[in-house]
């Protein structure tokens, strides 16, 4: 069977239905060659009446294939340079055919795949909610490469087509339609094929109908050109508004917007070869080998299930127990009735509980406001919640996870009381941060059936969960927890049983670390700043102040008493007795607890001036550059440190979990992959300086060196 399947009609129309080796259609090597053998096939034809591109996936085209892109040696760019001018050749050949050519759009058309419906004279899709639409590329770092950045602009107009460039935005087929990336839409998928074939029929004698608008004589961008005063206010704001959002770590914004605003001025085949030069030298940097590492072979490991004991089958959770209705409960309550879990939601006493339900109407009522919920589906989830204070309501629980304070006596009461009410499969989750698994587990009467379930706040935005494996934690039980994460639609990584388990552990040591500079003497707003410098959604300072100073103490000084921690293993003293003193000696716990750090009001917030009074010393010299690196190459030497010692599983999990769980820049690729690209020797040797200046808990682990001698790298 031919991978591009050629049927011409009684009406002189000729269907192309994609169907490639493999689960989805991409520009792969063999794309490279059916698709220019196909359009010489139609430039030949004779009695052509059009064209229609559809697909046998269930995806319509998955664009550009990432693996055959790697094959490119970064250091020779011209051979990357002409085989994507070879490609755009063909699609602009595509383009140029003498007939109406129509998408005919059944899935996911994204990147290059959508690329290819922009040579197209008309794109109608499917309305169903996998028909999404869009050129996400520069999630990967990455710009689009195959005339996107030139076409889009052409197509909607320079000020609506930039955020899909810019952020990479995918579309359902409603609002894909509503802003003028398709150009139909069909209820039915039986009826896509027909209505193009129609569309073909009653158009063909149009004399624009086989003619791209960009390609017409007397063209004008939708919305005015570089020149119109709307368009020039737009080009003259976009560059600082974007570099206020990358903060100038992320090229590939940059290069398109550069590229989408200069191409106005050129004709489209000049403007293609300047999009393919971009393209390439992007592909050359290493924040786009960092992003494509993390965001899409790790991704796809992660998601893929790599970590989880292929010997079980899947499973599901059909009743959840969720103990403690406080800001984590409430969450995870939320995140499983939404995806049709019945959840008992308990807490102490019933007005807690029914609060902690109350949670989840604001949401589901907001998600409805903006149109991304149906009401009765909202309806439906709020009446899967069972408020209550009543231990016998948990009976038949597929899995009961506990959320109650971070207190190992605790959660060892809570454990032991409503264990049993489980039903005969059912396993245990603890939602803790910090408190090793292994010694919760001594609660529990079946240690092989306990597990650790670490959420992030809020439970409803943030996609990662740590899975934390104790040493009776059996494969079942893991494998389990796994499938549930997934049923919830978050992403789970696995690590095995530690203090702080991987993503505490390492979010600690920069908020440490920030702590330690302000003890230093440095100016807490100078420390944030720097924080945020390297792409943290926020400064350092900030987030210990939402996470709260104060439960940061009490863990701490739970930890000492029972003994999982020692004084003399702090590598950060001064940063210890600093929060000490904020807490105890001044209350100032944190945000939630009258202010920490900062002070704050409705108009915002503000340095705690007696913190300048007790601690700035403004002679004290450091350069940006070392304030900077302090707070990345501490999470990184962390991060390093837990796979040496096993607590991390794969350098997969390392990054993905602290991108999407602890904020590690995306311009890093996650905290291990970043020292790929920064070099391994670099590394150490800039770690030795960093560790002669401030102290050896700068030194590169050991394993760096290993891998250095091995010639390997981390992956």
């Amino acid at each position: 069977m031919s991978v591009f399947n050629y049927d011409k009609d009684s009406d002189g129309i000729v269907t192309i239905t994609m169907d490639m080796t493999g689960p989805v259609n991409s520009m792969n090597e063999e794309y490279g060659q059916v698709m220019p053998a196909t359009i010489e096939r139609l430039e030949g034809e004779e009695a052509l009446a059009g064209v229609v591109f559809a697909s046998a996936k269930k995806t319509f085209f998955a664009g550009g294939n990432l693996d055959e892109l790697l094959k490119f040696d970064s250091r020779d760019p011209a051979e990357l340079f002409a085989t994507i001018s070879d490609a755009k050749a063909v699609m602009r050949r595509l383009e140029l055919l003498p007939v109406p050519v129509v998408a005919a759009i059944n899935g996911a058309a994204l990147g290059g795949g959508y690329e290819i419906c922009l040579c197209c004279n008309r794109r109608i899709a499917w309305n169903t909610a996998s028909a999404v639409t869009g050129l996400p590329e520069v999630t990967l770092g990455l710009l689009p490469g195959g005339g996107g950045v030139v076409r889009l602009p052409r197509l909607l107009g320079l000020q609506k087509a930039l955020p899909y460039l810019l952020e990479g935005k995918r579309v359902k087929p409603e609002k894909a339609l509503a802003d003028g990336l398709i150009d139909e839409i069909v209820d039915a998928h039986e009826d896509l094929v027909p209505r193009a074939k129609a569309w073909i029929l009653a158009n063909r004698d149009e004399p624009d109908a086989a003619t791209q608008p960009w390609d017409r004589k007397g063209f004008r961008f939708p919305g005015g050109g570089a020149d119109h005063p709307g368009v020039a206010q737009v080009i003259q704001m976009a560059p600082v508004m974007l570099l206020k959002k990358t903060r100038g770590l992320l090229p590939a914004p940059e290069r398109i917007l550069d590229i989408a605003v200069h191409a106005m001025k050129l004709d489209l085949d000049t403007a293609l070869r300047v999009e393919s030069r971009g393209f390439v030298s992007l592909f050359s940097s290493p924040v786009t080998k960092n992003m494509i590492t993390a965001f899409f072979f790790q991704m796809k490991k992660v998601n893929g299930g790599a970590a989880r004991p292929e010997a079980f089958p899947r499973a599901t959770v059909n009743k959840l127990g969720i103990l403690g209705a406080g800001m984590m409960g409430q969450g995870i309550a939320c995140v499983a009735a939404q995806q049709g879990i019945e959840v008992v939601l308990k807490d102490l006493d019933i007005q807690a509980a029914e609060k902690g339900k109350d949670y989840s109407a604001g949401v589901f009522e907001w998600k409805v406001s903006k149109g991304r919920m149906e009401a009765a589906a909202a309806h439906a989830a709020l009446d899967r919640i069972k408020a209550t204070d009543q231990d016998e309501d948990l009976a038949g629980c597929d899995l009961i996870i506990e959320a109650v304070f971070e207190d190992m006596e605790l959660k060892n009461r809570v454990t032991s009381s409503t264990e049993k009410f489980l039903s005969a499969d059912g396993f245990w989750g603890s939602n803790t941060s910090t408190l090793p698994i292994t010694r919760l587990a001594q609660a529990s009467a079946h240690p092989e059936k306990f597990v650790g379930v670490h959420f992030f706040s809020p439970v409803d935005r943030m996609p990662l969960v740590e899975l934390i494996c104790g040493e009776k934690t059996s494969h079942e039980t893991l494998a389990r927890a796994f499938d549930f994460v997934q049923q919830i639609r978050k992403t789970p990584i696995v690590v095995n049983d530690s203090l702080g388990f991987f993503t505490s552990r390492v979010i600690g040591t920069q908020l440490m670390e920030a702590a330690q500079m302000v003890a230093e003497g440095l100016h807490p707003a100078r420390i944030d700043a720097m924080g945020r410098a390297i792409g943290m959604p926020v400064g350092p300072l900030t987030v210990q102040d939402e996470v709260s100073l104060k439960l940061g103490v009490e863990v701490m000084e739970t930890q000492l008493a029972m003994g999982l921690i020692k004084p003399e293993d702090d590598t950060t003293p001064a940063a210890t007795e600093l929060m000490l003193s904020l807490v105890k000696e001044f209350g100032r716990g944190g945000r939630h607890h009258g202010g920490g750090y900062f002070e704050y009001t409705d108009g915002g917030k503000k340095i705690w001036p007696q913190l300048l009074d007790l601690y700035y010393k403004p002679e004290v010299e450091i350069s940006d550059e070392d304030i900077k690196q302090r707070l990345l190459f501490r999470t990184v030497i962390e991060s390093l440190k837990c796979l040496e010692e096993g607590v991390l599983r794969s350098v997969a999990d390392g990054n993905i979990g602290s991108i999407l769980g602890i904020g590690a820049p995306a311009w890093t690729g996650g905290y291990i992959q970043f020292v790929n690209t920064y070099g391994l020797e670099r590394f150490i040797a800039r770690c030795d300086e960093l560790a002669a200046d401030y102290g050896e808990r700068f030194r590169a682990p050991a394993i760096v060196a290993d891998k250095l001698a091995a010639g390997e790298t981390f992956v």
